[in-house]
């Protein structure tokens, strides 16, 4: 019996095929292959290798990182649909095996009205149910291309440094780069030129602040790579990174990291070989500094005395042989500093990788970095040269204005700059309200603020000075002459009510114990009477 497509295997096999069909219309011009398969495979290695984007010459950059964007979204979806379709296929699961067996046994029409009364229900249940097959998608990414709208809408987030793609931002990185103790000073401009030199650092200074700066600006660069150029599978380039550097750093060809300068790395040790020795007793007899120089090149703690040091040393001698020979291949250095250096060494091989991809991009970048240095030189120069100007003019303007009266119909205090005020300022401040002072020789004042500070000016207190008034509080917001004398002479005979009389108020005892007034015990002291 032939075998009939079940609705799955036919929706993919759909799917690909107008994958295949749009892939061929888009791309038949470029490219003359057989089969889907070589089709996809030779689209990538063509747009990897620019060959594609070359040919664009009458487009803007920004309409190729969008084409380039939907096409890796295209060839995303083609290969992911496509390893669906074989999957089905080989029927990893048995469920087109058992359609088979259901379909090709002796109750197949049993089993065709089964699915189709399923299906009846199905759409009973949804009514509205509208299946949308992924052709329609297809035909969308078919339509972009015909609407320049959408060839220059913003579909990748970057920063305004990096202008779409078209610059590297390694301010971040650079200041990163700037608080690793050991690393020339150099400016940005000198960075972006050499921040993929890292050949020229010294092994010394590689510690855990470099790994740091190392991890960030790989962090960096593979994610502008994958904004960048999202076409290039980042995946297949970190495995041939990690492939050479694994063939170079084993026979010690990584550039910055040859065998001949790493037996500086363990702090000045020297290795020694202990198969010579049958006890730690010989070992004491070389002294304090030869075991300190082996327990140095092994990692492990140098100090105490000279038997502390020989037992420790001795210790050692059951894991001699393999540890020599790591050691030795790479000039004596510990196996677990060796591991942390290859790490290093690592992330620095595929800094290197990524610098290659983003070539183009570093010298566009180094061009914009001197193009905005010097615009913003000569914009300094400009900014200068207005300002010299400007105070030129606001000279003579000045001049010119002093000469001038200015209008001012409703007689309105002057501001700052010599123009009348506004009338709501005016109104505001109640500067429509005028008060005269009789003390103050019928001064008028403005405003109840300058009404309120002229009692302790110096023309009122001089006028209460000529009355032969003390200007004190008591005589606040007293403006005329007769009110103040008035109030002056209510207060005096206050004060003198007040005031204690020792003629009257002064009591004395007398012989007797008698309790008088000064005055009648004057008056009867005069008499004898006491």
């Amino acid at each position: 019996m032939t075998y009939i497509p079940t609705p799955i295997s036919s929706y993919y096999l759909s799917t690909a095929i107008s994958y295949g069909n749009l892939f061929k219309e888009i791309f038949s011009p470029l490219l003359a292959v057989s089969s889907s398969t070589d089709l996809s495979r030779t689209i990538y290695l063509q747009v990897n290798n620019n060959q594609i984007w070359k040919r664009c010459l009458n487009s803007n950059h920004r309409e190729k990182l969008n084409s380039e964007l939907r096409l890796r979204l295209m060839y995303d979806r083609y290969f992911d649909v496509t390893q669906e379709l074989r999957d089905l296929y080989e029927d990893k699961d048995g469920l087109r095996k058992a359609d088979i067996q259901t379909l090709s046994g002796p109750n197949e029409f049993n089993e065709f009205y089964d699915r189709l009364k399923q299906i009846k229900e199905f759409h009973r249940k949804h009514p509205g149910e509208i299946c949308v097959p992924m052709s329609a998608e297809f035909e969308k990414y078919k339509e972009m291309r015909e609407r320049p709208e959408e060839a220059n809408a913003v579909l990748i987030d970057f920063s305004d440094e990096e202008g779409y793609g078209r610059y590297l931002d390694l301010h971040d990185v650079y200041k990163k780069y700037l608080n690793v103790k050991g690393v020339p000073r150099i400016d940005y401009l000198t960075y972006i030129s050499f921040f993929d030199r890292l050949y020229d650092i010294s092994r010394d200074k590689k510690g855990i602040a470099y790994k740091a700066y190392l991890e960030e600006l790989l962090g960096y660069l593979e994610n502008f790579v994958s904004r960048a150029r999202p076409i290039v599978d980042l995946e297949e380039e970190t495995k041939e990174a990690l492939a050479k550097f694994e063939t170079q750093w084993t026979q010690g060809t990584f550039p910055g990291w040859g065998r001949e300068a790493a037996s500086a790395l363990a702090h000045g040790g020297a290795h020694l070989d202990l198969t010579a020795f049958t006890a730690w007793e010989e070992l004491a007899s070389l002294g304090l500094d030869r075991l300190k120089s082996a327990l140095l090149a092994l990692g492990l703690k140098c100090g105490g005395t000279l038997e502390e040091r020989a037992r420790r040393l001795w210790a050692t001698k059951a894991n001699h042989s393999k540890s020599f020979a790591k050691t030795a291949a790479w000039g004596h250095v510990p196996p677990a500093l060796s591991e942390k250096l290859k790490e290093i060494a690592t992330l620095e091989a595929r800094i290197y990788r990524l610098s290659e991809l983003v070539k183009e991009h570093r010298e566009a970048t180094i061009e914009n970095v001197q193009r905005r240095q010097a615009r913003i030189g000569f914009e300094r120069d400009e900014d200068d040269t207005d300002a010299d100007k400007d105070a030129t003019g606001a000279e003579n303007g000045q001049n010119e204005e002093d000469d001038d009266i200015p209008y001012n119909p409703k007689n309105l205090p002057l501001g700052w700059d010599g123009k009348p005020i506004p009338y709501w300022l005016y109104k505001l401040h109640g500067l429509n309200m005028y008060y005269s002072c009789e003390i103050c020789g019928n001064q008028t004042y403005r405003g109840p603020k300058a009404f309120q500070q002229h009692f302790s000016e110096w023309r009122h207190a001089h006028g209460m000075r000529c009355l032969g008034i003390p200007n004190t509080i008591h005589f606040a917001h007293v403006t005329k002459i007769e009110e103040a004398l008035a109030l002056w002479q209510r207060i005096r005979t206050m004060k003198e009510a007040e005031r204690w009389r020792p003629e009257v108020e002064e009591e004395l005892e007398d012989s007797v114990g008698n309790v008088v007034s000064r005055k009648t015990y004057e008056d009867l002291k005069r008499q004898g009477l006491l």
